[in-house]
């Protein structure tokens, strides 16, 4: 009997989701230690000094490498949770019946005990569907109330992103998306960790004490559980699945489809400093406009506090944007930018485009695959944008090829225009 009882409590346990123990985090050398390097680092040569030429060392590289991006930058945050399930609170035919609306309450973590909502928009019709992950500033569609506004929002502009969202609204914006065979999946990216200091306090973080993950590394962790969810689904072509979001969420895009080899192709838009522009070519002194530096000093709670002690010696970094695009090959990669954006420098992006090149032909794959595209416009994300996006993502994974080049990148002069804001 004591043996039975023992075997019924252990299957019991055995059943419950308990968060998982913090893995002893690799050590690297302090900040003040590690030499300076005018170049961006190298990703093809290996901790020890060898030189990448195949891909077994390749995978090892790269294991190296998101190492270092955690222990400076980002944090280190715990494994899939594998139990992510999806529950359909309300559906509903809108734009004259040609699109769907889903709302699903998505459940996953500790004893299930975490969640989040996303809002599906099909194309009427049978799929599967190429399918966009768009975290937005927005509330998700049908939903009442998130989150509260991040901090540097004014007023107006908290007002506008913190109105309802009406799916029949939501859906004439991605009218044109629909429109082209896409599906939509989006979603309040401060359900995935609020965009404040006290971001431990809520969300994910309880659930997974001892984990040094910054904000930033949330909202990744949390885009990686939409995944799970979206490649269970018949709507959605998982061969064909694009990361898009703009600003901080640009920056989300750039680490989430570096670190989720799930995400077919990855299109962070006027993801600013510490974003897709090389961090060596932008901000005080060194290009202009906003630099790490500044992203530490205004939103340090982005990062691990390590990323900070950078300041004043940013030729230190062990790294560069450009390993994020790296990080992807030899999926496709696009940077999505607007020509006069405040706090963007264009050549910075270009230097990142260029670092990565090599990489994709390392991987026998055509250098075009990592691109960069620029609108007229100063830092926001329009319709064009969403068009270049798309054009790109047909010819990379569609095969439609839509007759343009993404490699024109605008003369910029920073030394006039040395503007750091968010």
């Amino acid at each position: 009997m004591k043996i039975w009882r023992a075997i019924v409590l252990f299957s019991a346990a055995a059943l419950v989701a308990v968060p998982p123990a913090l893995p002893a985090a690799q050590t690297f050398p302090d900040v003040d230690a590690l030499p300076v390097q005018m170049q961006m680092p190298d990703v093809m040569t290996m901790d020890d000094g060898t030189r990448v030429t195949t891909l077994k060392q390749w995978k090892k590289r790269r294991d190296e490498m998101k190492a270092i991006l955690e222990y400076y930058e980002l944090g280190h945050a715990p494994p899939p949770p594998r139990n992510v399930t999806g529950k359909d609170i309300k559906s509903a035919s809108v734009m004259d019946g040609t699109v769907d609306y889903r709302l699903v309450h998505l459940t996953f973590g500790p004893h299930r005990s975490l969640g989040m909502d996303i809002a599906i928009f099909t194309p009427a019709g049978k799929g599967p569907f190429p399918t966009i992950i768009n975290p937005s500033f927005f509330m998700t569609p049908g939903v009442p109330m998130t989150n509260t506004p991040p901090p540097t929002m004014t007023n107006r502009l908290s007002l506008f992103f913190m109105s309802p969202q009406t799916p029949a609204r939501a859906a004439m914006g991605y009218s044109n998306i629909l429109a082209r065979g896409y599906a939509i999946v989006t979603y309040r990216y401060t359900q995935c960790g609020e965009d404040n200091t006290n971001y431990r306090s809520s969300t994910f973080y309880p659930a997974y004490p001892g984990y040094d993950w910054g904000v930033l590394l949330g909202w990744v962790w949390g885009l990686s559980r939409v995944v799970d969810y979206v490649e269970t689904q018949p709507f959605a072509d998982k061969t064909k699945l694009i990361a898009l979001g703009h600003s901080r969420l640009g920056k989300l895009t750039m680490v989430a489809t570096a670190f989720d080899d799930r995400i077919s192709l990855g299109a962070p838009a006027g993801s600013s400093g510490a974003g897709t522009g090389a961090y060596r070519f932008c901000g005080p002194g060194r290009g202009g406009k906003e630099g790490v530096e500044d992203m530490t000093r205004k939103f340090g709670y982005y990062f691990v506090p390590r990323l900070k002690e950078f300041t004043g010696q940013m030729y230190k970094l062990p790294f560069d944007a450009y390993w994020y695009t790296a990080l992807t090959a030899p999926r496709p990669w696009i940077s999505i930018e607007g020509t006069v954006d405040q706090n963007c420098v264009p050549s910075a992006v270009r230097q990142t485009v260029l670092a990565a090149q090599p990489v994709y032909a390392f991987l026998g794959v055509s250098t075009n695959r990592v691109a960069a595209n620029y609108e007229p416009h100063r830092h926001m994300l329009t319709a064009d944008d969403w068009n270049a996006a798309l054009d790109f993502a047909a010819h990379q994974l569609r095969g439609i090829d839509h007759h343009r080049a993404f490699d024109n990148f605008p003369t910029d002069d920073t030394s006039t225009n040395n503007i750091s804001a968010k």
